[in-house]
């Protein structure tokens, strides 16, 4: 079975792809990849590969935040990504992965929600995320994270006149001030690696996706899979998440 033979290869020191345990697979970014989105980008780690488009409209601010803008991250698994996706409703998966990316956009600070407010109490831009799998092969947390960033990056904001929305036309870039890197770490037996296939990913024991700021500060954390970690895991695991958003980042630019 694909299963025990990755977990013989792993326990001797090796991967099935020969890549090392702290090395991701080649990442492509395409930004820009749609002309009907304020912002996109095309993210690939290997053939795992990930789309997402950010659009803007005017809405309403919640009640506990009315001086700031509004951020909704949704994730769509269709059948054409994996054959174990299926079409209707977003699956826990789908929702954990929008989870995951927008709580490593928000608790970051990554964008000025402030500067989105327009009128306090009514008026404010919101910021819709969709994310997009089209192929997976492991790892989608990471490549979603990522492909959300680049497109946040190359996000435009729309004129407005009066109520209306005037796409097309464009009079600033999107305040965004943080570049938070996801870095998923995970455990099998007792070795940590990164980026893992998919063969690998039904192996694993535990993993842990870390969002990881420019300044190293660590915003945000999501523990999966059945074993649990103790505190000396968690330490190894954040040292590796932080010490390789570096290796990302530098990809963003």
């Amino acid at each position: 079975m694909i299963g025990e033979y990755a977990i013989d290869l792993i326990e001797n020191g090796k991967r099935i792809n020969e890549r090392k345990f702290d090395e991701f697979r080649k990442i492509e970014i395409t930004p820009n990849v749609s002309k009907n989105a304020e912002g996109s980008a095309s993210v690939k780690f290997g053939e795992t590969e990930v789309m997402v488009g950010v659009k803007l409209n005017l809405g309403e601010p919640f009640a506990d935040t009315p001086n700031d803008g509004v951020l909704i991250v949704n994730a769509e698994f269709t059948p054409l990504a994996s054959p174990d996706f299926e079409a209707g409703p977003p699956g826990e998966d789908a929702i954990e992965v929008a989870r995951v990316v927008d709580r490593g956009i928000r608790e970051s600070e990554t964008i000025k929600t402030a500067d989105l407010c327009l009128e306090p109490g009514k008026k404010v831009w919101c910021v819709f995320i969709d994310i997009h799998i089209i192929n997976h092969q492991g790892n989608l947390l990471d490549a979603a994270a990522l492909a959300s960033l680049v497109a946040l990056l190359n996000t435009r904001m729309p004129k407005i006149d009066g109520e209306t929305v005037l796409r097309g036309e464009y009079e600033k870039q999107l305040p965004v001030q943080y570049k938070p890197i996801n870095v998923t770490v995970c455990k099998i037996k007792d070795k940590f690696l990164l980026d893992p296939l998919l063969e690998e990913e039904s192996v694993i024991d535990a993993k842990l996706s870390v969002a990881v700021r420019d300044d190293d500060k660590v915003c945000a954390l999501q523990k999966q899979g059945w074993k649990e970690l103790d505190m000396e895991d968690l330490k190894k695991m954040i040292g590796i998440a932080v010490e390789k958003s570096k290796e990302i980042r530098k990809l963003v630019g």
